[in-house]
């Protein structure tokens, strides 16, 4: 249900969707005051909520009291502007809505208030989501138009017309990203490798990216981020896409996740052409379980906890010995028809969970 607070310095809309034991909460929060450069909304839980993860703000809890800080890229606030964020968390037994909201330290339900103009001291500093993992990379120390330093390219198997570069002209941060020329066909293999090695990251693997593409999905098979997996004798663990959505699949045995069936293609997504997005993506190694998200949104078709789900899981579940991705790669990889230019930026791993 929606939970709201409000006055002349600045409105939250705290909209939450709960199951059991978790939650997803979508909280827009709406400046009526001065502008602001750079924003941090707090609000105390009285149930036994605990956030596991965040999108598009920096969400820490101590106890009951919960402080989201903006990122560098949506920090600005203008009077009447509004920053949107998500968070999911876990509860047992009371999960009421906050209603104490308050920000940069002014109460939304004081009277006749507004915000300061800067944010507290207690801002993070930029980077700190990356803290602990193996990988984090915007491509800033890139040099050159070849990939190098932490990444190479590579052409797992065969190597047809694709190619990859480093890119000046389009970026989600900074000056530059990653751009895969893709080319349709099987054995036009392009990917650029991070040279990081993922076999000590775990439990679980969480893996942040922000993607860029110019053509919608085929209806064919393709690939746009593969880790080679031990469980498999190294073979792949795939992202891409069929039938138009995103799809996970599994080298060794062709299983997807969800089946490819109209029901559930349903439950994927297709990946937006023509602007950033931010996929990330949970993989447990103790289980043959993995958890995905487009943007703030948990897609409920490129999900597997071992319970089957009805034209979801039944292939995937096919398989029960744990992955164990050891390297992460990017481009694209055509099993028929499919051109497609992507780019990649702002990419993080490691062992916890990474917000958007």
């Amino acid at each position: 249900m929606p939970a709201s607070g409000a006055d002349t310095g600045c409105r939250v809309d705290y909209t939450v969707n709960k199951w059991a034991d978790g939650y997803t909460a979508q909280i827009k929060v709406t400046n009526l005051g001065p502008a602001l450069d750079g924003w941090r909304l707090s609000w105390t839980y009285t149930g036994d909520q605990r956030v596991t993860s965040a999108w598009n703000a920096t969400v820490t809890q101590t106890g009951g009291s919960v402080v989201a800080t903006s990122k560098n890229w949506n920090g600005a606030l203008p009077t009447g502007g509004a920053a949107e964020f998500g968070l999911q968390g876990t509860w047992r037994s009371a999960d009421p809505a906050p209603s104490d909201f308050a920000l940069n330290g002014v109460p939304c339900g004081d009277d006749g208030t507004t915000p300061p103009t800067t944010p507290p001291t207690t801002t993070p500093p930029p980077g700190e989501d990356c803290a602990g993992t193996v990988i984090c990379s915007d491509f800033e120390d890139q040099t050159g138009s070849t990939p190098s330093g932490d990444w190479r390219f590579t052409a797992p198997d065969c190597q047809g017309a694709g190619t990859a570069a480093v890119d000046t002209a389009v970026a989600h941060g900074g000056s530059r990203s990653l751009r895969v020329d893709g080319r349709a066909g099987y054995c036009n293999h392009a990917f650029v490798a991070a040279t990081a090695d993922l076999s000590s990251v775990g439990p679980v693997v969480h893996v942040r990216m922000w993607v860029r593409h110019t053509t919608a999905l085929p209806s064919a098979h393709v690939t746009f981020v593969s880790l080679p997996d031990t469980s498999q004798n190294g073979r792949s663990l795939r992202v891409g896409g069929q039938n138009g959505a995103l799809q996970w699949n599994r080298e060794s045995d062709d299983a997807t996740l969800p089946e490819q069936s109209p029901a559930g293609v349903a439950l994927s997504r297709p990946l937006p052409t023509g602007s950033w997005q931010c996929l990330r993506f949970a993989i447990d190694t103790t289980a043959p379980a993995l958890d995905t998200w487009l943007g703030d949104e948990p897609v409920p078709g490129l999900h597997a906890d071992g319970v089957p789900t009805q034209d979801v899981d039944r292939q995937w579940l096919a398989r029960t010995v744990p992955p164990r991705p050891t390297a992460l790669r990017l481009g694209w990889e055509s099993y028929g028809a499919g051109d497609d230019t992507l780019w990649f930026d702002d990419v993080a791993v490691g062992s916890a969970p990474l917000d958007c």
